[in-house]
């Protein structure tokens, strides 16, 4: 089960002030190993559109991209995982995101977020109405294969667990830098053993 022909699409959504770039090396690596990668560029990546609006721009994309019948999973970093969440939880993306990958995500927010006062910043601050929004209803994850991928040693999520989640899996990894979580091959080599864990529920075909 889980050969490369059966495998879902895998999106990867990046995070503040990066673009698809970013992903590189993971994107050749789990492509090498016979999963179609996709990736789009977030704009204005700079913090100054609200997370819930970028949310918006994934949904565009996927239901663009894709058959309404296709199952996808998605891997979300830094921001990224916010952004993803958002569609999980708020534009339907529980109804067809089979597995949903965070590396190294703010999700009960981090204090870096206070060095500016644009929208993004805010929505990713610790207590923000965007994360008490998604928190109210976080349970709604146990219906898909959730992880949440950290390191302690993350100087931009502050604090560090702050990544952790309070449902799903949990992989910690000692990884020393945040943009290292998806270049690092320890990292990367985890995110391939979440996109090969068998879907929950699954229907037989």
């Amino acid at each position: 089960m889980n050969s490369s022909s059966d495998r879902n699409p895998v999106i990867l959504i990046h995070g503040i002030w990066d673009t698809k770039t970013i992903f590189n090396k993971m994107s050749a690596h789990l492509t090498q190993l016979g999963w179609l990668v996709h990736s789009l560029n977030l704009t204005p990546n700079d913090g100054s559109l609200g997370l819930d609006l970028l949310a918006k721009q994934l949904a565009d994309y996927i239901s663009q991209t894709f058959h309404p019948s296709q199952s996808i999973d998605i891997v979300g970093y830094s921001m990224g995982g916010l952004v993803s969440r958002y569609y999980v939880q708020r534009l339907g993306g529980i109804n067809r995101v089979q597995r949903f990958i965070t590396i190294s995500s703010p999700h009960r927010g981090t204090l870096t977020a206070y060095s500016l006062p644009l929208a993004g910043y805010v929505d990713m601050r610790p207590d923000s109405s965007f994360l008490q929004d998604l928190d109210q209803d976080v349970a709604m994850l146990k219906r898909i294969n959730f992880t949440s991928m950290w390191t302690p040693f993350d100087v931009m999520i502050l604090p560090s667990h702050s990544s952790q989640m309070p449902v799903g899996r949990e992989v910690k990894l000692n990884i020393w830098m945040h943009r290292q979580m998806v270049t690092d091959s320890q990292s990367i080599n985890a995110l391939v053993e979440e996109l090969k864990a068998p879907i929950k529920n699954q229907i037989p075909r």
